[in-house]
């Protein structure tokens, strides 16, 4: 069981992999058959209703799976060493089906043709992703997106949860991988009203995961993670002034 356990966290991981690559194109609208502004552009208010399902479709799950309450649930259905890699499967499996059946809606809400603009809002979109992907490997990547817990299980060595640690990044801002996602849905030298769609109800969703994910963390780790808050901001890279 444990190889097989081993097979399906590594195909969790793939899967996760072709969606995080398949976004940079679909936000970025580079590359990939079907970007967020790509495709036949129907009745707005169509595209409108179309687009909100989607993003609850993802957002639902993505977000009751990722709560302690729900987990200590789902473990009675999965074995445990399987629980991240499923919810990485998951989640990854409704944001592709999220870019397959986005409809555009090409209104324009801002567009620069300005040459130092349309260079730095690149360079930020880039920062962005840049940001996601070092944040992952700056706690452990591995153990994020379930590869640690299939590893460990194939070894026959029982799991441990990561402790709670603030590598350099994080002694800045305390979600850098969700700025990181907030900067590249945001940097677009060209706006359109379905982009802004995404963006907004995105934003929304990253605010209301981490109030969720911080109130776990606060169980999980107590006083230090308490203390962690009022010393480093959730966002902006802003140092707080020592209190007094």
């Amino acid at each position: 069981m444990g190889a097989a356990a081993l097979v399906y966290g590594i195909v969790s991981y793939v899967v996760f992999l072709i969606s995080l690559l398949y976004s940079i194109g679909f936000v970025g609208n580079l590359i990939v058959p079907k970007t967020i502004d790509s495709g036949l552009a129907g009745p707005a208010s169509e595209a409108l209703l179309v687009d909100v399902l989607l993003l609850l479709a993802f957002a639902i799950p993505h977000s009751v799976m990722a709560r302690a309450g729900f987990k200590r649930w789902w473990t009675r259905v999965v074995p445990e060493s399987l629980e991240r890699s499923t919810y990485v499967l998951v989640s990854s499996l409704l944001l592709l089906l999220l870019f397959w059946g986005w409809r555009p809606i090409l209104g324009v809400v801002w567009q620069t043709e300005n040459a130092i603009a349309i260079a730095v809002l690149w360079a930020l979109f880039w920062l962005g992703w840049a940001l996601v992907l070092y944040s992952s490997f700056a706690i452990d990547h591995f153990d994020l997106f379930g590869l640690r817990q299939v590893w460990l299980r194939f070894r026959g060595v029982e799991y441990a949860p990561v402790p709670f640690e603030q590598p350099w990044l994080y002694t800045i801002v305390r979600h850098p991988l969700m700025l990181g996602f907030l900067l590249a849905f945001w940097a677009a030298p060209t706006l359109t009203q379905g982009h802004l769609l995404f963006s907004l109800a995105t934003t929304g969703y990253i605010l209301v995961g981490i109030v969720l994910e911080e109130r776990d963390l606060v169980k999980a780790h107590g006083q230090s993670y308490v203390i962690y808050t009022r010393e480093v901001r959730m966002l902006l890279p802003i140092r707080r002034r020592p209190s007094r």
